[in-house]
């Protein structure tokens, strides 16, 4: 009861009185909050002195942010409560009964508060330790602002989920991807400044290189440089690639037959995705990695020298344990070209992959027991849908002991598969990191499975009670 007053004083958005929304309704929604989230991603901090985060631009995808604007801390507070909680429920510190509904509900609940916390905590880690350095006399303001900023983000995370499609944490991290996988395409700003399409051509000294990686092949072509027309021409092969891989995975599942008890001759197939449980793994362990060497950044920054979280130069991890946990900086494939591979890159590369490959599959199956995906879940909803397997008598413990079969072994191979996916693409290098690519592809097919569910809940009025 003390939770469920505290909670009251929390601001949420309300619930849909119709028990199912419409696709446009859907549509506009999660529109809004789109445009929202490039509006204050475009709003810069009053009040900040220096931006010591802009050298981690590249982990600000993983946080579905950009630093130095009012929201800054992004997704970071909402992914940390929910990997910590996580592991507390597993691990049976905190004894809370998944399968009901009160439990569900206190879940919830203790998750919104640790969101709060860690909102109130890296706002004021981020300033305190100079990360985004306010000017003096202003810090309170910037911290004030950031947390005005974690609120918002949560505040559309919850719109999203109750009033548009899939979830707001899924929503900016593919906006995020998008904006950058397009400015990383035909950027025609030069990476020092400058317009290249005003000094397109020329000598080298005096050619202003663009930002593009399409422009920069065009670029070099007609300057004649062969060298930095291959190198432009590897990064876009690398990038089509890692797409082409990631959609063909995407794509694999194992479908099982239902049929319905009520009505003999009619049947679909529910399929079981060898991603199970889609992205959620690859997004937690990222934004593991990227806090690690987020706060790396800021003890180093606060202390004025390395600790063993890491030694961080321009952002990049140069030893300590994030170094070996990161994803390699130059990645594999300019250090093969440029013959500067070595064995202690390979061991990066190594422990690189095997952490992915860990923590990936462990939050796969955490996200299995603590979201309602595992066997005896899935198989209460399907009986209450009415709905069986095809062959087998109606029984909940049989069809619960069939989906074992398959759910169990689909979290963990699928949570392996895709932290060797993640890793793998981090190492080879692309446009923007393979994380971001992996998470942009498997965010966008997330949300064309939620638009066909709702189609083949209009076909098929009985599954409304299994999907909802």
């Amino acid at each position: 009861m003390g939770l469920e007053k505290i909670l009251t004083f929390f601001p949420e958005v309300k619930k849909p009185s119709e028990k199912r929304l419409s696709f446009n309704i859907k549509l506009k929604w999660t529109l809004v909050v789109l445009v929202c989230f490039f509006f204050l991603a475009n709003i810069p901090l009053f009040g900040l002195k220096q931006n010591a985060l802009e050298r981690f631009q590249y982990l600000a995808i993983i946080f579905g942010t950009d630093f130095g604007s009012i929201i800054s801390l992004g997704i970071g507070p909402i992914v940390m409560a929910s990997i910590i909680l996580q592991l507390l429920v597993g691990s049976k510190i905190l004894n809370i009964d998944l399968t009901t509904s009160e439990g569900k509900r206190y879940f919830q609940g203790l998750q919104k508060l640790a969101v709060v916390f860690f909102i109130i905590f890296e706002a004021c880690v981020y300033v305190l330790m100079r990360g985004l350095e306010a000017i003096p006399g202003y810090t309170a303001i910037v911290i004030f602002q950031l947390i005005l900023g974690g609120l918002a983000i949560v505040l559309l995370d919850d719109l999203v989920q109750k009033w548009g499609f899939g979830s707001g944490v899924s929503l900016f991290i593919a906006a995020g991807v998008g904006w950058r996988l397009f400015n990383g395409l035909f950027q025609f700003m030069g990476v020092e400044g400058g317009n290249c399409l005003f000094h397109f051509t020329g000598q080298p000294g005096e050619v202003v290189e663009c930002g593009g990686k399409v422009l920069v092949f065009l670029q070099s072509l007609i300057n004649q440089n062969p060298q930095g027309a291959l190198q432009a021409l590897i990064i876009l092969i690398v990038t089509a690639v890692i797409f082409g891989i990631v959609v063909w995975a995407q794509s694999l599942k194992v479908e099982i037959p239902l049929s319905f008890d009520r009505l003999r001759g009619y049947s679909i197939k529910w399929p079981l995705s060898f991603f199970y449980t889609s992205v959620v793994p690859v997004i937690l362990t990222a934004a593991l990695l990227a806090n690690l060497q987020l706060f790396g950044g800021l003890i180093q920054n606060w202390q004025g020298h390395g600790t063993i979280i890491g030694t961080f130069d321009q952002g990049v991890a140069r030893s300590g344990l994030a170094y070996w946990i990161s994803d390699p900086h130059p990645n594999l494939i300019q250090q093969i070209t440029t013959s500067t591979f070595n064995l202690r890159g390979g061991l990066q590369i190594l422990t690189h992959v095997l952490f992915y490959i860990l923590f990936s599959t462990i939050f796969a199956v955490f996200w299995v027991k603590t979201s309602g995906m595992d066997a005896a879940s899935q198989s209460r909803n399907i009986m209450a849908s009415g709905l069986q397997i095809s062959g087998f008598r109606r029984d909940e413990r049989v069809l619960e002991s069939v989906l074992e079969r398959y759910v169990m072994p689909l979290t963990i191979m699928g949570g392996a598969a895709i932290g060797i996916l993640a890793a793998l693409a981090n190492a080879l290098g692309a446009i923007v990191s393979g994380t971001a690519i992996l998470l942009g592809v498997m965010i966008i097919y997330q949300f064309y499975q939620n638009i066909a569910q709702q189609h083949a809940v209009d076909m098929y009025p009985a599954l409304r009670r299994f999907t909802s």
